[in-house]
């Protein structure tokens, strides 16, 4: 990105008296600055010399100045509407922005130099001043520095004092982003009346500051733990209006005929990476009956038609259900919420000001579906979930951010459930969690949830932290620590850390402390630290074999790749039953065995271990057990807990993967499933089941696999026949999800009924001036099948069903079908468009190659692609990229081309991601080889 601006001296002189004349009562700090230095001679202070102030830093800012208060002004010049008719084109629409800044901040150790972030900025007019004494000091030097460290270093005549109060002040000016820092999106009002109809083009301003942008919008001290309150002024146009963290002090000031100024009160403490603001024409829906005023803005069209009004009422419920949960009122008296076009991440949870992607949060009744009403409701508990930890408590540094990101999934699981308690979501995103987290913990290349701070250092590094560890893995142990403890003493010591550390930063130590000290007050049986660390500071997660003819229990760190020597272990924690009985709390630690009486199994009865998957472990067991616990599934699945259930098959499968169990093992526990009706154990076969498609689908084995499969799920799918084929969904939310999940796995395996439905449904979607009797919950399905098995004609029609709609979910569910068609040429037409910013979005560059990778006819197609425009697709999660676009990755061949393309390109962020997937491959190609004979050998037998 270019660090210039088009933008003269003259004009940012325009900016600052603009500034001055428009806020009634508002002195400028540019004006203050120079009226003070002009009365001033200063001169250096001899006791504070300059040679006393300490070595300049090397990535991390020093700790000598301590930013308390910023005054930020900042003037984004751009056009909300691009109308040619009134001599503005979007070929003259502005791409940059001016403003300054004033940082008030308290000197801790005596420096003559101040050390901020600056990236990508022209800043200049540096003053410097003491707030004491109202002296000026005169600056002798300023650098940006060209690294990665984006420090801008004022030197200075002589040192600031300790325990002195001092002032910054800078101007600046810089240019729009990509998606960060402050960016322009842009979207359509309405329905165009052409093609070309530039009347309905819109532009608005964002922001995305997490975790390092913040300084590409002015100068700051851009670390977590410099917490700042923020006082800022927006000058935007008049037919626009401003939003940011804090609250509009009084409307706006009126500055001519184009620009007014709106002011914001001071914000609570927060971090640099949560300050944010938008300027839009969207509206507000206002939720009624709360404390706090909550509007939630979306383009005026769109809150006209009320699709914000599901979420207007859930964030205020949601708000309710934390504010009781934490004994902490939400620390303001407004909250803005507001759908965006464009965004990097579903949603961000800046303090005051939350951001979404417009399709994360706008619920449209008769389009969006049940699914799309269950995410809106996780994303806004996981955002809100964040108000306080995260906004409130905050982590020190990147390396800790699973205390936000993993408390956040892990607040989720319960407040959605208590504010929509026919959802009962909470089992299976326990599950999901845990899964996710296994998949990627199972590689020696995974990392510790929490690593020193010294690992974590540049910008790419905190960005690698943004994973699948940080969210899913800190939930899991989150759910493993509660249960421990016990949930009320859990929610006791979560209150206290709250309370006791608002508007400051913790780590992960400290939280242990709390959860001690309620620990003690109820037993005081364990070191939580101790037990704790053995989670956090160690990559992977153990297997827990138990003998149940000996009740002989011990771990192993559990590899894909079983033959890796590792002595990693840990404190685990085991809760167990034999058929009925619940057995009290047991003990294994690291590096040892144990003999337990619980673990022997008497009058043939099985042993269940890890009860309601509360463990961050997989369970193993001797032979015998397996098949008593493989007949009681067959037999009388009711007998074993429902999220057991699931788990087992999980278990077994990724125990095959790693060649601790026989994966016939695996295969025979699927056979219950025929009989089976509930979502958590047809979720877990087909996941599992998932890699065997991967690793196999271009193979023999496909076939006979499809078979058994279809024969698996047939019975499933004509239980609800009678819905489906009158487009029709049940009542009962989880049997929504199985519908949808029986219609995919039996179109997917070819069910002739199945494909039959689908493409009749979907030849009636395009006959002409037909409507959509799909019902919304279906269509994702119907759609991807009916253009799989269809052709041009029907791949056309989506396409163009996909540009035509205004309805973002409605646009997800035909972009993802698009992917769906097994024609070659469409499919590499569909990744060229992905080239094109105005066909598809920026921000979903990488989910529409990586749905295309998932289907076995593009995944060569995406595999080619990425590496061919990698300098563009780079950009937009490139680590998801990788990860998805490799998995079917299974010969020697294609373990070359990915070591190949790990060596040649710059990879940035996505390096780990490259080097978990060559370990991956290499796991893929050996498991192949030792097992598809006898894959083939069982499906063949299974179907015949």
């Amino acid at each position: 990105m270019s660090k210039s601006s088009s933008v003269t001296k003259a004009f940012a002189a325009a900016f600052v008296v603009l500034t001055v004349s428009a806020i009634a009562g508002i002195v400028t700090m540019v004006i203050l600055y120079k009226t003070q230095i002009a009365t001033m001679n200063p001169t250096p202070r001899p006791t504070f010399p300059s040679t006393t102030t300490g070595l300049p830093p090397v990535m991390r800012l020093p700790k000598n100045l301590v930013p308390e208060r910023y005054k930020v002004f900042l003037w984004p010049r751009f056009y909300s509407q691009i109308i040619e008719e009134v001599n503005v084109t979007s070929a003259n629409q502005t791409w940059h922005f001016s403003g300054n800044t004033t940082v008030y901040f308290h000197c801790v150790q005596g420096t003559s130099s101040i050390y901020l972030h600056s990236q990508f900025l022209d800043v200049y007019g540096p003053v410097v001043a003491s707030t004491d004494t109202d002296e000026g000091i005169r600056v002798t030097r300023m650098e940006n520095h060209q690294d990665q460290t984006d420090f801008l270093e004022i030197e200075l005549d002589y040192a600031l004092k300790t325990g002195g109060n001092y002032s910054l002040f800078l101007a600046f000016r810089g240019e729009l982003g990509y998606l960060d820092g402050m960016y322009v999106s842009t979207y359509k009002e309405g329905i165009p009346a052409h093609e070309d109809d530039r009347d309905t083009d819109r532009a608005l301003i964002a922001t995305q500051m997490e975790p390092t942008s913040a300084r590409r919008v002015f100068p700051c001290f851009d670390e977590p733990d410099f917490k700042a309150e923020f006082e800022v002024t927006i000058i935007h146009r008049r037919i626009t209006t401003a939003l940011a963290n804090g609250i509009n002090t009084d409307g706006a000031n009126i500055i001519d005929d184009d620009w007014k100024a709106t002011a914001f009160q001071p914000t609570p403490l927060m971090s640099t990476y949560l300050f944010a603001f938008t300027v839009s024409e969207f509206t507000p829906t206002r939720s009624s009956n709360h404390r706090v005023e909550i509007n939630t803005y979306a383009r005026p069209e769109a809150t006209a038609a009320g699709h914000a009004k599901y979420a207007a009422d859930i964030t205020g419920r949601i708000l309710d259900y934390f504010e009781g949960r934490f004994e902490i009122n939400y620390p303001q008296r407004k909250l803005d919420q507001i759908a965006l076009p464009d965004l990097i991440s579903a949603g961000m949870e800046n303090l005051g000001l939350i951001t979404y992607r417009e399709g994360a949060l706008l619920y449209e009744e008769g389009v969006s579906s049940l699914l799309d009403k269950e995410h809106i409701a996780e994303l806004i508990a996981h955002e809100l979930a964040h108000q306080w930890f995260g906004n409130l408590v905050t982590m020190k540094w990147w390396n800790d951010i699973w205390l936000n990101e993993g408390f956040a999934n892990y607040m989720t699981l319960y407040a959605v459930d208590a504010v929509e308690p026919d959802f009962k979501l909470k089992d299976v995103n326990i599950l999901n969690n845990l899964h996710y987290a296994f998949e990627a913990d199972a590689l020696a290349s995974s990392r510790p949830l929490s690593t020193s701070q010294g690992d974590v250092q540049t910008t790419s590094q905190i960005l690698e932290m943004f994973d699948i560890i940080t969210y899913y893995k800190g939930a899991a142990v989150l759910v493993m620590l509660a249960d421990l403890v016990d949930q009320p003493v859990f929610d006791k010591a979560i209150r206290r850390y709250l309370s006791d550390w608002q508007y400051k930063n913790t780590d992960q130590n400290i939280l242990w402390e709390y959860i001690q000290k309620a620990d003690d007050e109820s037993t005081g049986e364990r070191n939580i630290a101790e037990v704790m660390n053995s989670w956090t500071k160690q990559i992977g997660y153990p297997v827990i074999t138990i003998n149940t003819t000996s009740g002989e229990a011990f771990q192993k760190h559990f590899l894909f790749n079983n033959s890796a020597v590792s002595s990693l272990s840990w404190h685990v924690p085991i809760r167990a039953m034999r058929y009925t009985t619940l057995f009290r709390l047991i003990w294994l630690k690291p590096g040892e065995s144990a003999m337990k009486d619980e673990f022997v199994a008497t009058k043939g009865e099985w042993i269940l271990a890890n009860v309601n998957c509360t463990g961050y472990y997989r369970v193993n067991y001797n032979p015998e057990n397996w098949d008593r616990l493989i007949t009681q599934l067959q037999k009388d699945p009711r007998r074993i807990p429902l999220m057991n259930r699931g788990q087992l098959v999980d278990d077994a499968f990724n125990l095959a993967r790693a060649k601790l169990v026989n994966v016939t093992l695996a295969l025979n526990l699927t056979r219950f499933i025929r009989n089976e009706t509930k979502l958590i154990p047809w979720a877990a076969t087909i996941s599992n089941l998932g890699y065997f498609v991967r690793m196999f689908d271009r193979s023999e084995v496909y076939g006979p696999m499809q078979m058994y499969l279809r024969n698996q799920v047939k019975g499933l799918y004509n239980s609800f026949s009678s819905y489906t084929d009158n487009s029709t969904v049940p009542t009962d939310h989880s049997s929504q999800q199985i519908q949808i999940k029986a219609i995919d796995v039996a179109c997917s395996n070819e069910l002739p009924e199945c494909i039959e439905m689908a493409q009749h449904m979907y030849a009636d979607l395009m006959k002409i001036n037909s409507t959509n009797n799909i019902n919304h919950n279906l269509r994702s399905v119907i759609y991807c099948h009916a253009v799989a098995h269809g052709g041009k004609e029907e791949w056309e029609f989506a396409w163009d069903l996909y540009l035509r709609s205004s309805d973002v979910s409605e646009k997800d569910r035909l972009r993802r079908a698009l992917s769906c068609t097994k024609k070659i040429w469409l499919l590499s037409r569909y990744l060229d468009y992905t080239l094109d910013p105005e066909l598809i979005r920026m921000m979903e560059v990488a989910s529409s190659i990586s749905d295309v990778s998932r289907n076995v006819a593009g995944q060569a197609l995406a595999w080619n692609f990425i590496r061919a425009h990698w300098n563009y697709v780079r950009y937009w999660d490139p680590a998801r990229l990788i990860e998805e676009v490799t998995g079917r990755f299974s010969t020697q061949f294609e373990l070359e081309e990915l070591e190949r393309f790990a060596k040649d390109y710059d990879l940035g962020r996505a390096s780990s991601a490259a080097y978990q997937a060559i370990e991956q491959t290499a796991v893929n190609i050996q498991w192949v080889s030792e097992n598809k004979d006898v894959i083939l050998e069982w499906f063949e037998r299974e179907t015949a």
